[in-house]
């Protein structure tokens, strides 16, 4: 079955690939490369608008890893990955979402200010994201 929205995405990142499964997704190193700039471009901007003033900073991966396991996605990766790894895969599946036109950049920073934790908020984020791509 053709998908037109899809294909329209494909064509505006024809550099993105068709992926069979969220494994796929989670595994894919060039995309959590795009995906580590995205997650803290929205995050940023998040603790921005909490705090009033320009803020610029960088994930600690060990919170995208512990996100990362506590919205239940740990499991779809390989058993022996370190943290790294698993703080990439969570980059990975939301920037795919972004790409996907299915998550705005507004609706991450709306997701991310709500939460004083940034775990919290990130795991907000992961789910959001595997809800809206259907996986």
């Amino acid at each position: 079955m053709f998908d037109a929205k899809r294909a329209s995405v494909r064509g505006k990142f024809p550099f993105i690939s068709s992926y069979k499964d969220l494994r796929e997704i989670l595994m894919d190193h060039k995309l959590a490369a795009l995906g580590d700039a995205y997650v803290n471009f929205v995050y940023s901007l998040a603790l921005s608008k909490r705090r009033g003033e320009p803020t610029g900073v960088r994930v600690d991966s060990r919170v995208l890893a512990e996100a990362l396991k506590r919205a239940g996605l740990r499991k779809f990766l390989p058993s022996r990955i370190d943290r790294h790894k698993q703080a990439d895969a969570a980059e990975a599946l939301i920037v795919y979402a972004w790409i996907q036109d299915l998550m705005t950049i507004g609706e991450g920073v709306s997701i991310l200010e709500q939460y004083e934790d940034a775990t919290e908020a990130l795991c907000s984020f992961l789910l959001t994201a595997k809800k809206r791509l259907n996986l």
